[in-house]
């Protein structure tokens, strides 16, 4: 693929101006969602092959979300591209004042594997919405859906629109060696840093949606048997593989027993004694992160689960308790399906044990007391999160979602996104039929009056 040809003919139609209309975008969001509608049962089939993923599951987190956004783009967007009045100042009254949304132009979207459609395209939404050409990077430890993803948008528009590009690490750093307008990544902190590190040499701007070790609490006030439910679907989701999944738990110490029954429950009731057999547990998506999340067994004790199977790459729903002094499963991101057992006996013992960690991607905490609540969301720092339960906040398009600090710096989903892939132009203008000669010079006998006037 030769990028820099690939960008000029993006970079040219651009200029063209034929995407800055409001009426060509809601042409292409309609032309998206009409090609995911049509080739539904392809994206299935895609997704099985690379995860062994139900198709309840596909939809509710790839394709139900999608045609979520690009309906409530879609009805909003006229509003949205408006420009917008703003308040004067004295300083230079009369004059009227308001902003312009503008598209950056030609920009990247480099895309995760765990969720391959929906980290795809959800960005897309935005950058078409926003009035942008877009090249779309799938990652390629997807195959079977970035084939697809590629194959059908490449039928469905036009290169010099939104073109998608496979291939693996050289194509990345062939693409992030040339000049984007943005560039939007999803993945790992490791990776972030040399995107951003790309970035800086052209001062491209950036949206970074990381990761990191997300904590669930569950005081000793939780509805226990619904918090060992909501965790158990939101941990082994996608079998772990989730970036806003609970990374680990920490649960009160007097109820500890009593929810690792209902967390033990949950998972044999959503996925039956073998989770082998069941047909709504995925598989990891490739051996070499089989292997790595088989080393963290090791980390604790194994309360539940621990069978693998590599020729599969299926790893059961583990949870493990007594993990040892600085085990690498609380060190690491886990991204799959283990989830460790911490306890506390207060609940500043749990915050210190956040705030210990670089801040994380998202939060959650079970507790009946408003105080608990309140107590931590004021005192850790994360991206976003949900009290009383887990990941549901992501189908929530009036959210923003984004990360802080190393799980990443810009947020997207709804308004968010068309704002991200925007720029905010602000104009003041002014009346021709008066000139207040105040600001002109001399200045002698002015400067108390421009104190006044500027405090």
């Amino acid at each position: 693929m030769d990028t820099a040809r690939l960008l000029e003919k993006q970079r040219t139609y651009f200029r063209s101006g034929a995407t800055k209309s409001v009426e060509f975008r809601i042409h292409q969001l309609q032309t998206l969602k009409k090609l995911l509608s049509e080739h539904e049962d392809e994206l299935f089939e895609a997704v099985y092959a690379d995860f062994k993923k139900p198709e309840l599951e596909t939809y509710a987190t790839e394709l139900g979300i999608l045609h979520n956004e690009i309906s409530y783009t879609i009805r909003n967007l006229k509003n949205w591209a408006k420009p917008k009045r703003l308040k004067g100042t004295w300083i230079n009254f009369p004059s009227s004042n308001y902003t312009i949304a503008e598209p950056y132009g030609a920009v990247l979207v480099i895309a995760p594997w765990n969720y391959p459609i929906q980290l795809a395209l959800l960005p897309l939404v935005g950058a078409i919405a926003a009035g942008n050409t877009v090249v779309v990077k799938p990652s390629e430890l997807t195959p079977h859906t970035t084939s697809v993803l590629s194959r059908l948008m490449s039928k469905w528009f036009k290169e010099e629109f939104i073109a998608i590009v496979e291939g693996g690490v050289e194509t990345n750093q062939a693409l992030l060696s040339e000049d984007f307008d943005h560039i939007f990544f999803t993945g790992s902190s490791r990776v972030g840093k040399i995107v951003m590190e790309a970035a800086s040499k052209n001062l491209t701007p950036v949206t970074l949606e990381l990761g990191g070790k997300s904590p669930c609490i569950v005081d000793d006030t939780a509805d226990l048997e619904t918090a060992a439910k909501r965790i158990a679907w939101g941990k082994f989701l996608n079998a772990g593989q989730t970036c806003v999944a609970p990374d680990y738990i920490m649960v009160k110490a007097s109820v500890k027993d009593k929810f690792l029954e209902y967390l033990k429950e949950s998972i044999r009731s959503f996925y039956g004694v073998n989770a082998k057999l069941s047909p709504d547990y995925p598989r990891i998506v490739n051996e070499d992160h089989f292997g790595r999340l088989v080393s963290y067994l090791s980390d604790g004790e194994i309360y539940y689960g621990g069978k693998t199977d590599q020729e599969e790459c299926y790893i059961e729903p583990t949870i493990l308790t007594d993990i040892k002094e600085r085990a690498p499963v609380m060190e690491e991101e886990i991204f799959g399906p283990i989830v460790p057992i911490i306890t506390f006996n207060d609940i500043g013992e749990a915050i210190d044990l956040i705030n210990s960690k670089p801040k994380p991607l998202a939060l959650y905490v079970f507790t009946r007391e408003k105080e608990t609540e309140d107590r931590i969301v004021e005192k850790c720092s994360f991206g976003s999160g949900a009290v009383n339960d887990v990941v549901a906040h992501l189908g929530n398009h009036h959210l923003p979602f984004g990360g802080v600090g190393k799980s990443g710096m810009g947020a997207y989903h709804g308004k968010k996104s068309f704002d991200t892939f925007s720029h905010f132009k602000g104009i003041m203008k002014k009346p021709l039929w008066l000139d207040i000669p105040f600001r002109y010079a001399p200045y002698k006998g002015k400067l108390k009056w421009i104190k006044k006037i500027l405090k």
